[in-house]
């Protein structure tokens, strides 16, 4: 099976996704599954992974509900308030529906980037572990340091690096990334989502920008690590869906079948214990 890992779907009358404003006109609307489904099916793709775009519990909800509707929902990642004191319960309640698969506070956008290391959510963490959900990591460059300290302190907390940390792409900067990505590669178990990185690249992109990037995470990841996905309708701001996919087919090529299969949904099934 063919899995799409990260996408995600909004609807602008729920009022709580406060990083989507007017400025961003091209996905400034509605975004939900009837709008998907033609790309999934030309591409082949059976199933998804729903990810959360705002920070609320209703907004989980919402998710899962979409996904109660839509079987080609296989998973969705939520979100709570770690920092809140009870962050344990409320992991407890939501992991009750069997769709949800892990959780992602949105460190991208608090501005202390040692938060993820405070030691009040050492509930949440121990929660997320408890009920064998994933943690994803929406973290930038600046924060692959904490990062690594973070999952060397619950090396059995099972994390994915969502969009490959986003390197800044545009300003050819690689150095610092590739050195952070490498030292959570060797040092954790932590997996990586080959995803999102048009977005972080200039607007005229081409393959050959990607392809240093998506070659670092090759080789240090490996394709047993590697889980793709679209971030659409993110994406869409910078790439088609049909043009990720086939960029991704071209950055791919020299995989074997099997790695390829991989990277394409059989590590997305294993890593987030996905329904059928």
């Amino acid at each position: 099976m063919k899995i799409d890992a990260h996408q995600h779907f909004w609807a602008l009358e729920r009022g709580d996704y406060g990083w989507l404003t007017p400025e961003l006109k091209p996905i400034y609307r509605d975004f939900l599954p009837d709008d998907l489904q033609p790309s999934l099916r030309r591409a082949g793709i059976e199933g998804t992974v729903l990810v959360q775009a705002a920070p609320t519990v209703a907004e989980t909800e919402y998710l899962l509900s979409l996904a109660a509707e839509n079987s080609f929902i296989k998973g969705v990642v939520g979100w709570v308030d770690f920092d809140a004191p009870d962050a344990a319960q409320e992991i407890a309640k939501l992991a009750g529906n069997p769709a949800l698969v892990g959780l992602r506070p949105m460190i991208q956008d608090i501005d202390d980037p040692n938060w993820m290391l405070d030691e009040n959510l050492a509930p949440a963490y121990q929660a997320l572990q408890h009920y064998d959900l994933a943690f994803d990591a929406l973290v930038l460059p600046r924060h692959l340091g904490q990062l690594f300290e973070l999952l060397k302190r619950y090396p059995n907390m099972r994390s994915v690096i969502d969009h490959g940390a986003k390197p800044e792409i545009r300003d050819s900067a690689f150095s610092d990334w590739a050195t952070g990505m490498a030292a959570l590669a060797y040092g954790t178990n932590a997996y990586c989502k080959l995803s999102g990185l048009v977005t972080e690249a200039a607007r005229d992109w081409n393959t050959e920008n990607l392809r240093p990037y998506v070659d670092h995470l090759l080789d240090t990841f490996g394709p047993q690590r590697l889980i793709w996905g679209s971030d659409w309708p993110v994406c869409t701001l910078a790439s088609s869906y049909d043009r990720w996919v086939d960029t991704t087919e071209t950055l791919l090529a020299t995989q074997t079948d099997a790695d390829r299969v991989a990277i394409l949904g059989g590590n997305a099934a294993n890593f987030y214990n996905l329904r059928n």
